[in-house]
């Protein structure tokens, strides 16, 4: 029986073009796994969209001599055909300044305040003196007067993992522009965090399957939760739906606040675009429906913390109790899916710094799979890994060129030549029957890492079972055989099998070249569908147009299991699976992104 399972990769920021690290923790992670689980026959809804409100982008916008909205639409459109490019097969790739969004982070707000979690309070807010603009807290930093870390940013201690205030950091410098912030006294409205610490500690109580340290570094959180501003001083955001406020041109809800709540709208604006309004419902109210969010690491705290607090103050479930919003009763995340940091030479990827590559110069020179199998293979799972151009090109050349692309073209170039079709097989010997068993039991092997989100470990199976496929071809030589045809055709025969089944175990991280593969093997059809970027009017603001990403996938083929190929399928002579990269690009880069000398 299938289940509807919800797929939530982090929305990234439309301040500018995204590079490769951050798709090393939301993008390709979550497509890998969203693949594989409509191969199983699980009914995805793959949602996320562009985060397009706050302070950084009017700093953006002003730098460009453009509108906040202009520079939102320039650079929402830049993301969704980056994230296109590299296959990212969501069902729902939207914005956060539609209209729907509006109305549902407005209810949302509603439910809170009429269940008691959102409160008034006069604080001290940071804002620049030369502009006169409301610093964000995350572009405040000091140095955190808890730990003494240098670093620390204005909403929390990345080193010690503490709630901070701007006011509260030693020596605060602006991010934009490095002047001292002023501070003064205004209202705003607040999320009463502290009134979610026994329902959100019992809710994290369940939270076992959870990676050990999203787990702690949560828990640390809730034991010291103050209350969260949940407004700011600013005229780019949802307004605030009040009386009092609402006419307010510089107050408008937080980003923090808007953005989270995104998955659940885009998962409304996917049902109303699919002609069923309420058909979001069997993902959200079904308590049974399981939830994974994709992210990096330092969006852990909103993912574990402030989603579910909103989600509880909506549902009536904080510690305050309460009735659900309009919504109904919402099920909270499940699995949080979180990446370390994808680096260049030790240090975040930044553009300010000059260490960056972009996903559309990645993509024009070396196609999406490359980089979705280094991110599979050698991404930032489990630690910080530093991306190297020399670790890249020894990737592609020797795994994806040498391994897989050589046993693809060795098999069906052989088999095209000597038969021109699928062979029969007709002398089997103990071999070939080994090497299939070992291809078709690599199925509840690689699928039980990727239920686990273990990409590195799945993909490593996957390439298993490709290796032995060498060795077989390697040690049983069908070259040889022109006196024993029958043999011969029985070793293609094989070879082509597994080729098959390691065609359909690598088809979630490689769906580009699996598609390739599906038609070298003499398939026709749709094997692993692609998004597709579609110009749409909004749903409440006629005048708005803007794209959206989704894709129609039930037509795919691909199905997680081995199946039969066919005997006497026609084949062709193939064209090269991954062309070999130079290995001089290894030691100086690309002139888009070459490798900078180490400074003595």
């Amino acid at each position: 029986m299938s289940a509807h399972v919800l797929t939530a990769p982090t929305w990234p920021y439309a301040n500018g073009p995204r590079h490769i690290g951050h798709v090393s923790g939301f993008g390709v992670p979550s497509d890998v796994f969203s693949r594989y689980q409509r191969m199983l026959g699980n009914r995805v809804l793959m949602v996320s969209g562009t985060d397009e409100h706050g302070t950084p982008i009017m700093v953006q916008a002003e730098n460009e001599g453009a509108t906040p909205q202009q520079t939102a639409d320039k650079y929402h459109r830049v993301i969704a055909e980056d994230l296109q490019g590299l296959g990212l097969g969501y069902d729902m790739y939207t914005r956060t300044t539609t209209g729907n969004h509006y109305q549902v982070v407005q209810q949302f707000f509603l439910a809170l305040h009429r269940n008691g979690y959102i409160i008034p309070k006069t604080t001290t807010g940071a804002v620049s003196p030369t502009t006169g603009r409301t610093l964000p807290d995350r572009y405040i930093e000091g140095t955190c007067p808890i730990c003494g870390y240098d670093g620390a940013r204005g909403d929390q201690c990345d080193n010690c993992g503490n709630q901070l205030d701007p006011a509260d950091l030693i020596n605060p410098k602006s991010r934009i522009n490095g002047e001292t912030p002023k501070f003064i006294e205004t209202e705003h409205l607040f999320l009463d965090l502290p009134a979610f610490t026994q329902s959100l500690g019992k809710w994290l109580s369940t939270k076992t399957e959870w990676r050990p340290n999203v787990l702690k570094f949560t828990q640390n959180l809730v034991e010291d939760m103050r209350p969260r501003p949940i407004t700011r001083d600013l005229d780019w955001g949802v307004p605030v739906p009040l009386d009092g406020w609402r006419d307010q041109p510089m107050k408008r809800l937080y980003v923090w606040f808007d953005a989270v709540i995104g998955y659940f709208s885009a998962s409304v604006e996917w049902a109303r675009r699919s002609g069923d309004p309420d058909a979001w419902q069997a993902w959200w109210n079904d308590p049974a429906s399981p939830s994974f969010h994709f992210m990096g690491k330092d969006n852990i705290t909103f993912h574990t913390q402030i989603w579910p607090a909103l989600l509880l103050g909506h549902n009536g479930q904080g510690d305050k109790d309460g009735q659900p919003g309009q919504y109904g009763v919402l099920n909270l995340p499940g699995e949080i899916v979180s990446s370390e940091f994808l680096t260049m030479s030790g240090s975040k990827f930044s553009t300010s710094r000059g260490t960056v590559i972009y996903i559309r110069d990645f993509l024009r020179e070396f196609g999406p799979d490359t980089l979705r199998y280094f991110i599979a293979v050698a991404g930032p799972e489990n630690q910080d890994t530093d991306f190297t151009w020399d670790e890249f090109v020894r990737r592609v050349n020797f795994e994806l060129a040498n391994e897989w692309g050589n046993l693809v073209n060795r098999a069906v170039s052989m088999a095209a030549k000597n038969v021109g079709a699928v062979p029969e097989p007709t002398r089997p010997e103990p071999a070939d029957e080994e090497l299939k068993t070992l291809a078709r039991n690599a199925f509840a092997v690689v699928g039980g890492h990727l239920q686990r989100s273990r990409f590195k470990a799945a993909m490593g199976e996957a390439m298993r079972v490709v290796s032995a496929a060498n060795r077989y071809l390697s040690d049983q030589e069908p070259w040889k055989r022109k006196d024993d045809p029958e043999r011969r055709d029985t070793i293609l025969h094989t070879a082509l099998q597994v080729v098959q089944d390691a065609n359909t175990l690598l088809t979630p991280f490689l769906p580009h070249a699996a598609q390739k593969v599906h038609e070298l093997l003499g398939g026709t059809g749709v094997w692993a569908a692609q998004p597709e970027l579609r110009e749409v009017t909004d749903l409440d603001i006629p005048d708005r147009q803007y794209p959206i990403l989704t894709g129609d996938y039930t037509v795919e083929q691909a199905r997680w299991e081995s199946t039969p190929i066919p005997v006497g399928r026609p084949l062709h002579k193939p064209t090269p699976l991954f062309p070999k990269l130079d290995p001089e690009l290894g030691e100086t880069g690309p002139s888009w992104a070459p490798i900078q000398p180490v400074q003595k």
